[in-house]
């Protein structure tokens, strides 16, 4: 029996170990998935000796950036963006990827009904999320990424360092983004009940972009509903919770995921806490 552990502090909310722990049964695989409550100074022991133990697992806030350096074969989306959310065994070294990067590329790509390749992109926000967001971006071919954040400071290092020359700072207007394909929330704006929301609709002038709120709740976050009241296409962070989720599984277990089973297991644990 493998251990597959989310390491963190938090941890208690999670919805990942319903959603592992119904794959896992499904594919009949030997492992259970259990939430550790991590301090920094455990971090270390922990990741590294769950691995060589044969197991393996996720890394959440706040130790992504302390991850990556912890592992000793990181796969490139963890040198890119200087975060590590999944690790595992192999060839006798402990191995760290981002799969947020390829959680956030599926999810769009299912809310877009196509790949990103292309595509103008506003994207609000600009810490650790946004990081994996610009990753995946770039590597798809996007047309260019517009970043609006409260710390222009933090968007232009975020631009310099990973947009490819594809990225620029913007105050997002009604001209700019009615040329927008998708809209990204990548801060934390929806985590509170009280949040103002990240873009208000009066911002949209017509046009139809695509948004992706990361944020996920127990219902739909409010900017995705509100954005759906004025005919926008609108997803929250549940389907991208799952699909970095899946890529995750399949680093773990060298096999497909079962993508349906875990939406089902989210929807379920969402529906009935």
């Amino acid at each position: 029996m493998r251990l597959l552990a989310l390491l963190g502090d938090p941890v208690a909310h999670s919805l990942s170990p319903a959603i592992q722990n119904a794959a896992f049964r499904k594919t009949g695989v030997e492992g259970i998935y259990l939430p550790l409550r991590t301090g920094k100074g455990d971090l270390p022991g922990l990741l590294r000796g769950i691995a060589r133990a044969g197991g393996g697992g996720n890394v959440t806030l706040p130790h992504k950036e302390s991850a990556a350096a912890l592992v000793e074969q990181p796969l490139p989306a963890v040198v890119r963006t200087g975060a590590c959310n999944t690790f595992w065994l192999a060839d006798g070294r402990v191995h760290g990827d981002n799969t947020d990067v390829e959680g956030f590329r599926r999810a769009l790509r299912r809310l877009l009904g196509r790949d990103a390749a292309g595509a103008r992109v506003l994207l609000l926000g600009a810490g650790g999320a946004a990081r994996a967001v610009v990753h995946s971006l770039v590597e798809d071919g996007v047309e260019g990424i517009w970043i609006r954040n409260r710390s222009r400071e933090r968007a232009v290092e975020l631009a310099e360092t990973l947009g490819g020359g594809r990225a620029r700072i913007m105050e997002a207007s009604p001209t700019t983004l009615s040329e927008m394909d998708a809209v990204v929330n990548a801060t934390r704006l929806g985590l509170e009940a009280d949040d103002p929301l990240p873009l208000l609709p009066d911002e949209f002038p017509p046009g139809e972009p695509a948004c992706l709120d990361l944020v996920y709740a127990p219902a739909e976050t409010p900017w995705v509903r509100t954005m759906r009241d004025i005919g926008l296409p609108a997803e929250d962070g549940g389907e991208m919770l799952v699909q970095q989720g899946a890529a995750a599984y399949e680093r773990w277990w060298d096999g497909p995921a079962p993508i349906e089973v875990m939406r089902d297991a989210l929807t379920k644990v969402r529906t009935t806490g």
